[in-house]
């Protein structure tokens, strides 16, 4: 048979050579192998027959490789360890406790909802790999219905029929400023004074951008937007240092001082967040544990 046949080569005919070879004899390498020395004689013509040369010399005093008989069991030394190596990396990744999660979400998501989630999970699973995308929510859902993500936690709604979408939680978008801004020193503001403010706007097109946009044109008000951000960090930092107002995500503002909330009356602004996942599409068992540790701890 021609090795370059599209059959491939059975795993166990170069591991017969090998067992051969490491014995220096048939009888022995079959009781090792468990085979009949027949057995493991055929096994050895079959992979000869493979190769269309001979690769054992055989003697009373026992059976030795050919030159080419070396050359195949180095070689099959290296075939038989990526084998088992693939192997056991399947099986590996058929299991919760080492498996691969891919998961996406925007910038909040992935700033302050998915850490925690993470830590807590691995405190279960530490061998589980994370592989973590940050983009907008219209990326993400679309990488969960092509595969490229196995889940995706997204702003609703998301207008797809590929996508299983459980709402998990509720997001309130609150207003900003530093804390010497002249806002920032009243309990709360009417919502008729954001008119005409300048503002640090998340990107054009993102999600939370156009729910904050919506909500101050049913509210009839028109904000000047002076810069776009991406990043919940990114714009904390500006809104410190320049004395601009923002609208974020309550989550990414909690815990710290740079900036103060200021209750708007007359405004509300809240999103709903959701675990996007493919239709009718089996995902890793590590992907499914920890999407059902997940819709539990936040529905």
């Amino acid at each position: 048979m021609d090795i370059g046949d599209s059959s491939a080569l059975d795993m166990e005919l170069l591991k017969s050579l090998v067992a051969v070879s490491d014995a220096g004899a048939i009888t022995e390498a079959a009781s090792r192998l468990g085979l009949t020395q027949p057995a493991l004689t055929r096994r050895i013509q079959q992979l000869e027959e493979e190769f269309g040369t001979e690769l054992l010399s055989r003697s009373r005093r026992g059976a030795r490789l050919t030159e080419l008989g070396q050359l195949v069991d180095i070689e099959a030394r290296v075939l038989i360890g990526r084998y088992e190596h693939l192997k056991s990396e399947v099986l590996r990744r058929q299991s919760v406790s080492g498996g691969n999660v891919r998961i996406g979400g925007g910038a909040t998501a992935v700033s302050f909802v998915l850490p925690d989630a993470i830590t807590r999970f691995q405190s279960d699973y530490p061998d589980v790999l994370f592989q973590v995308k940050e983009a907008g929510s219209a990326e993400i859902a679309a990488d969960v219905a092509t595969g490229a993500l196995e889940l995706g936690l997204v702003t609703l709604p998301v207008r797809t029929t590929e996508l299983k979408i459980q709402p998990i939680a509720e997001d309130h978008i609150v207003l900003v400023a530093s804390p010497d801004h002249p806002l920032a020193a009243m309990a709360e503001v009417d919502v008729l004074e954001l008119d005409g403010q300048n503002i640090v706007g998340f990107e054009a097109g993102s999600a939370i951008r156009q729910l904050v946009d919506s909500a101050l044109l049913e509210a009839g008000i028109e904000t000047n937007v002076v810069m776009e951000l991406r990043s919940i960090p990114a714009i904390v930092q500006m809104v410190a240092n320049t004395g601009l107002l923002a609208f974020v995500s309550q989550m990414g503002v909690q815990n710290q001082d740079l900036v103060r909330q200021i209750p708007v009356r007359g405004l509300e602004i809240t999103r709903r967040l959701g675990l996007a996942r493919r239709k009718a599409t089996a995902i890793s068992p590590a992907a499914e544990k920890f999407a059902q540790q997940f819709v539990t701890r936040n529905s």
